[in-house]
């Protein structure tokens, strides 16, 4: 899974880096087959933002939490993206599994192959 941290208007602290990689790992307990996720962190005068986009096969699923507080602001939006998750993995329980996991391997290689360019 790649995960990617983006702070806007504001320094990224050590302590709020930590947090989110923790929640990142914590996803993966919920769908094990994420692709990637974007946590976007903004600040505006009192209004701390935190939206999270998690790319799964097929789609993207975002949330967003705004307290007046980062770190809960955090929590909320990954609070959300669990229980969208959760949702996301009962649909995928009526598809035939096979084809998604084979999907989901093609979706995860790059689109070009690096060894078969010709200089």
């Amino acid at each position: 899974m790649n995960t990617k941290v983006t702070a806007r208007h504001f320094e990224l602290t050590p302590e709020i880096k930590a947090l989110a990689e923790e929640n990142f790992d914590a996803l993966l307990k919920y769908f094990d087959n994420i692709i990637s996720c974007h946590l976007i962190l903004d600040v505006e005068k009192h209004r701390k933002m935190a939206e999270l986009q998690v790319m799964v096969f097929g789609q993207t699923l975002r949330s967003t939490g705004e307290t007046d507080d980062m770190y809960v602001s955090i929590e909320s939006a990954f609070d959300k993206a669990r229980a969208q998750l959760k949702k996301y993995k009962g649909k995928l329980k009526h598809r035939n599994p096979k084809e998604i996991s084979t999907a989901q391997a093609d979706a995860a290689k790059p689109d070009t192959d690096v060894d078969s360019v010709d200089y």
